[in-house]
């Protein structure tokens, strides 16, 4: 038995389906991924998936185990891996969500039978679409707050890693640029900020227990922000320096929390 497939098309849907897990995986993981990455990892994706159906004359099973390079190019290829144990859990939630739309695309199937030709095009695109849609305005709306992370700061050629706070709470900008803004200790911004701090911004506030103050704000050429052993990367990022510690130790760090972070950041593209 023959099959006639159209490379274009199935090109175009793995494409797609691959772009949908991806965006959702992305945002279980405090969106570290650039649109750029989200798209060329979907495109590897894609490509790679072609090999079951160039590799067929060798046996299925042997075809089908090739379509493993595909997703690792994908989790690869999208995300900043920084160890195999982060590795294994992207790829648990890239197979997590693949299930659960393909779970979701086989019920509207069997649902409403008489749309079958129609659901193998633009309708099942859209249909699956809605899904994601609403996975993330749910995933959106259970945003963790209050979640430990490491960060390293970096300005020309010094660094330092700490420990931050995700906060919700903290929504500090800049006011010319309007851009986000976290809160570090001194001591943590001395270490890594080597030049003068005569020129500075000020970063308005206000706080409970005081109805308002400014804080002196920097611009840090780079942010590496590690979350779950994926790391996201932003560039020209500023801090407000606080004169105290940002936050008493009483977590498991022993170093306790060195940086409340903006989650605006972990929004950013």
């Amino acid at each position: 038995m023959y099959y006639e497939l159209y490379v274009d098309s199935l090109l175009l849907v793995n494409f797609v389906m691959n772009l949908y897990l991806l965006i959702l995986v992305d945002q279980s993981t405090h969106r570290t991924a650039t649109r750029g990455r989200l798209i060329l990892g979907a495109s590897s994706g894609a490509v790679l998936y072609l090999l079951p159906f160039v590799w067929s004359a060798c046996g299925w099973p042997l075809a089908w185990a090739a379509a493993f390079p595909g997703m690792a190019a994908m989790i690869f290829v999208t995300f900043r891996i920084r160890n195999l144990q982060a590795f294994l859990k992207i790829a648990g939630k890239l197979l997590g969500y693949s299930l659960l739309l393909g779970g979701c695309l086989l019920l509207v199937i069997r649902v409403m039978p008489k749309f079958r030709g129609i659901l193998t095009g633009s309708f099942a695109v859209m249909g699956l679409g809605a899904v994601v849609f609403l996975l993330l305005f749910y995933g959106k709306r259970q945003a963790a707050s209050g979640e430990l992370c490491r960060v390293t700061l970096c300005h020309r050629g010094n660094r330092i890693t700490v420990t931050a706070l995700i906060d919700s709470g903290n929504s500090l900008i800049e006011p010319v640029s309007q851009s986000p803004v976290s809160v570090v200790d001194r001591k943590t911004f001395e270490t890594v900020w080597k030049e003068g701090t005569d020129y500075y911004r000020i970063i308005p506030y206000h706080s409970i227990g005081r109805r308002s103050g400014i804080l002196p704000g920097y611009l840090l050429e780079e942010m590496r922000i590690e979350s779950e052993g994926v790391v996201k990367v932003c560039k020209s990022v500023y801090v407000a320096v606080a004169q105290e510690d940002v936050l008493q130790s009483g977590t498991e760090e022993p170093e306790g929390v060195k940086l409340i972070l903006n989650p605006v950041l972990l929004g950013e593209k």
